[in-house]
């Protein structure tokens, strides 16, 4: 392919019904000079490639040979395009005018920023924060996930509250622009997630080199949200408890981890049995097998810790809440990124 200043990248696996109606304003509000649009088709099995090829010629079309999640997907499909960046975006996001600059500004302007993530509204409520990204991602001291506009099941609404360029912890996979030689350096996502915390796992290892992950206003796009499994699903819920834990133990200090560890068993236990009480069996099982194939890929994950040592410069970082937001929302009945 033909070197670009920006790539965007869209993995695409079944997408037929998705493509016809979020792709239109890719193209519309993405024609500028050293810009190309790539969908990468995980190994689709419905109409997708035939209808990028029919309806959509503009774009290039990357063939994947077989689905490979969305984790080594990007990894594949990337190894193939040359660009000095990377706007990794999900098949149901539907982009405004001028997002491309802000993200690709922060970066040419800030040589420690290696990632940025938009504004995420929800696509079918516009002026609300969606659950994938937000204002920009956070953590917790026990790795739970959050971000400012989200935490745990609740959106706020977007009255501007946080429209200031800002450091986040992880920018979301949904709409990611990040340099091409970092995703390089760092290894990529890591395959073994497959899907879920993967982009927490890389946007983690970039800020242990020393680099900043941030969060523009500027650039607005809209997330469907929920395309591919949904929030209760068994296997989402196992992907969810398992990389957690393991995003934790290959980027937190040894000592760090087993303090912490301690505090995830009794909060995935309430969680397990929060669901059995639901009715919600399956979901029980799937935090249960969670932590056994934790405990089970230890020696593979104690390689990758050492492999990373080499390029970690930094150990903690000022966004990681050094509290629980399971405690503080359930308990402080704190509801908002403000009120953490």
């Amino acid at each position: 392919m033909k070197p670009l200043k920006t790539a965007i990248v869209i993995l695409n696996w079944n997408g037929e019904k998705l493509l016809p109606r979020f792709l239109p304003s890719v193209i519309e509000n993405s024609q500028q000079e050293g810009v190309g649009i790539i969908v990468a088709d995980n190994g689709s099995t419905d109409q997708s490639v035939s209808l990028l090829q029919e309806k959509f010629p503009q774009v290039q079309l990357l063939q994947l040979d077989h689905n490979y999640g969305f984790a080594r997907g990007y990894n594949e499909a990337l190894k193939q395009i040359d660009a000095e960046y990377y706007i990794l975006l999900n098949s149901d996001v539907e982009v405004t005018p001028g997002w491309i600059d802000p993200l690709i500004q922060l970066m040419e302007d800030n040589p420690e920023v290696g990632a940025v993530q938009p504004k995420i509204l929800s696509w079918h409520n516009k002026d609300e924060f969606e659950y994938a990204g937000a204002a920009g991602g956070f953590i917790d001291k026990l790795g739970f996930p959050f971000c400012r506009g989200r935490i745990l099941n609740i959106n706020e609404k977007d009255t501007g509250q946080y429209d200031q360029v800002t450091s986040i912890f992880w920018a979301t996979g949904a709409c990611m622009a990040i340099r091409a030689n970092l995703f390089r350096e760092a290894g990529g996502f890591d395959a073994d997630f497959w899907a879920h915390m993967e982009e927490i796992d890389l946007c983690w290892r970039l800020k242990n080199m020393g680099y900043k992950i941030q969060f523009t206003p500027n650039s607005r796009v809209f997330h469907l949200g929920g395309g591919s499994l949904p929030y209760d699903n068994p296997h989402k819920l196992f992907l969810n408890f398992r990389n957690s834990l393991w995003l934790m133990y290959k980027n937190l200090p040894r000592r760090k981890f087993y303090k912490v560890l301690a505090g995830r068993m009794l909060l995935d236990g309430a969680a397990a049995f929060k669901l059995l009480s639901e009715g919600n069996v399956n979901g029980f099982g799937s935090v249960f097998r969670a932590h056994v194939a934790f405990y089970r890929s230890l020696p593979a994950l104690r390689k990758k810790r050492k492999e990373l040592r080499h390029l970690s410069s930094q150990k903690w970082h000022d966004e990681i809440l050094c509290k629980s937001v399971i405690w503080k929302f359930y308990m402080e009945k704190k509801r908002t990124f403000q009120d953490m």
